[in-house]
């Protein structure tokens, strides 16, 4: 309790209650009511921006990201041939830094030596040029491939509860016929989705606190095509708006409560699987 008090809700009520006030780090808070509310809902539309984003990337995220990470858990858990090298592939790239696959990427995408473009014009196309992370067309596209398909952690949520699951179950479903695909819908999906629905929490909060890939890359531009919340939390500390930036960082964490409303109800997480 007193861990939790001093290293989280402290911190959250000087977040909430800083957010009301005007504060530039080094004078005294001065309470404003709700102006840092205002200027963010209201003076231009970066919220509006970075929401919308946030919600390109949450529905990436959830079809896309989290569905790839279990289907990589399905097959070590089935144990093909080659699975072990199915493992080790996918696991080691994980262990680099967000920031590190962040400036991986800036030469991946690079126009004149990146791999990607020298790929594409070697595939004929002789005149393709483009700067994917400084395109507008592109950037938003370039940012998420810098984490779609990096799930490990989806994967190890879902295997693990795969490996859970009893024997029995499956024995007893083939002994009354049912095909490999039933098995998977019937028992194996059913049996999971407490593993899939925190997956998309963990996969959801991740979009809502995504910093480093884009500020290492595209700094929330071209224009404005890859800001997003965090960004905004950012932009308003080096301006030392603290008030402000407390007030964003409020937002934050509303965000992340209706998404873990949200999905808990959606997965029905709070009830056992095996009732």
């Amino acid at each position: 309790m007193l861990v939790f008090l001093t290293f989280y809700f402290v911190p959250i009520i000087t977040v909430f209650t800083t957010g009301f006030t005007e504060w530039n780090g080094f004078n005294a808070p001065k309470f404003i009511g709700f102006d840092n509310y205002k200027m963010i809902f209201t003076d231009d539309n970066t919220l509006t921006v970075s929401l919308i984003n946030l919600l390109k990337w949450s529905i990436i995220a959830t079809f896309i990201h989290v569905p790839f990470g279990a289907l990589v858990a399905f097959i070590i858990y089935k144990r093909p041939v080659g699975w072990r090298f199915v493992r080790g592939v996918f696991m080691i790239p994980n262990v680099i830094a967000v920031s590190a696959w962040a400036i991986i990427y800036r030469f991946i995408f690079n126009d004149q030596m990146g791999l990607l473009n020298n790929f594409i014009r070697k595939l004929g196309f002789s005149n393709f040029h483009t700067n994917w992370f400084f395109d507008t067309q592109y950037a938003f596209s370039a940012i998420s491939l810098t984490w779609v398909f990096y799930a490990v952690i989806v994967t190890l949520l879902v295997l693990s509860d795969l490996m859970a699951i009893p024997k029995e179950l499956h024995e007893a479903a083939k002994i009354d016929g049912a095909t490999e695909g039933q098995i998977h819908w019937r028992i194996n999906f059913p049996l999971i989705r407490g593993s899939l629905g925190t997956s998309v929490i963990l996969s959801v909060i991740a979009r809502i606190t995504m910093f480093e890939a884009i500020f290492l890359t595209t700094k929330g531009g071209p224009g404005n095509s890859t800001y997003n919340i965090s960004v905004m939390l950012y932009d308003g500390i080096i301006n030392y708006q603290f008030g402000y930036a407390n007030a964003v960082a409020t937002i934050m964490i509303i965000l992340g409560i209706g998404v873990l409303a949200i999905t808990t109800k959606a997965f029905r997480m709070n009830k056992s699987v095996y009732n």
